[in-house]
């Protein structure tokens, strides 16, 4: 696995780094702690060039911090640390690419409230953009060890399958749990008992085809050894992911980059995007599949 992890000293970094112990991650893997520079002026003057090569210095410096706390973690790790210019989402995606990124890890929040209200939120920027999957953190500090409570949206879409791979592909704490999670369709009132019956013939075979990837992927995660539950409800699927999140205390939700195709997406809307901004726990959205 390749993992890229932007680290600016924040507490919401800080988080990162616990909640990095608890993702099931192979033993093996390349780390790139990155640390960026947000500059959105233009290019600095002569006496400004000095004060940049000491502010490249200093994120530098920064992001060594950040691989040594890595290393302390996770010492068969292959870590190495690079500090950026610029905005820190962009510079991150551009990295991100070259590089060949699996994943980016990130905390919901960074230190930077200027660099916020110039270039928005790092975290969603990266959920927009990135080309690979992105975990934003907001994970709770726990025990290494300590069974962990996952959260997976499937819906019937490709995503949601990349999903549940990234699951049972991890290496999970014994006793650790996951619940699918499934916002069933309802009929939308129609202008006609011509179109409320085609669309109702719709949602059925649309349910059946669902309730069929719901099982596939509750058998996929057993046999990972995960213990399995589900929950079915005719409820927007935002609404239901985040209030079961809440309810069963969830560590991190799992979520495809894209759900369902565009007929169903006007339907229901964007749901990474939506969970992601909103969840107290971490998030995790899959791309790459």
């Amino acid at each position: 696995m390749k993992l890229l992890f932007h680290y600016d000293g924040s507490a919401c970094a800080d988080i990162a780094l616990q909640d990095m112990r608890r993702l099931g991650l192979p033993e093996r893997a390349d780390v790139r702690v990155v640390s960026v520079i947000e500059h959105w002026l233009p290019p600095p003057s002569s006496i400004e060039m000095l004060e940049s090569v000491d502010r490249r210095t200093e994120a530098l410096t920064l992001a060594r911090r950040g691989s040594f706390q890595v290393v302390s973690m996770m010492p068969q790790w292959n870590v190495e640390a690079e500090a950026g210019y610029g905005s820190a989402a962009s510079v991150l995606i551009e990295k991100a690419e070259a590089w060949n990124a699996d994943l980016i890890l990130v905390g919901s929040h960074g230190r930077s409230a200027v660099g916020r209200l110039l270039f928005g939120s790092v975290s969603q920027k990266l959920l927009h953009e990135a080309h690979c999957s992105v975990h934003v953190a907001r994970g709770r500090v726990e025990e290494p060890g300590t069974p962990a409570r996952l959260l997976v949206g499937v819906d019937g879409s490709k995503g949601a399958e990349a999903a549940v791979r990234v699951i049972a592909a991890r290496h999970w704490p014994d006793h650790s749990e996951v619940r699918i999670v499934n916002a069933a369709f309802s009929v939308p009132p129609t202008g006609s008992e011509s179109m409320m019956s085609r669309v109702a013939e719709w949602i059925a075979n649309e349910k059946a085809r669902v309730n069929e990837a719901v099982e596939s992927a509750a058998r996929t995660l057993a046999a990972s050894g995960l213990q399995v539950s589900v929950v079915s409800r005719e409820e927007d699927p935002k609404q239901l992911l985040l209030d079961e999140a809440e309810r069963w205390g969830a560590d991190c939700i799992f979520v495809g980059a894209k759900g369902l195709g565009r007929v169903e997406r006007l339907l229901i809307g964007s749901v990474s995007s939506a969970v992601a901004a909103r969840a107290h726990c971490s998030v995790e959205v899959i791309r790459g599949y």
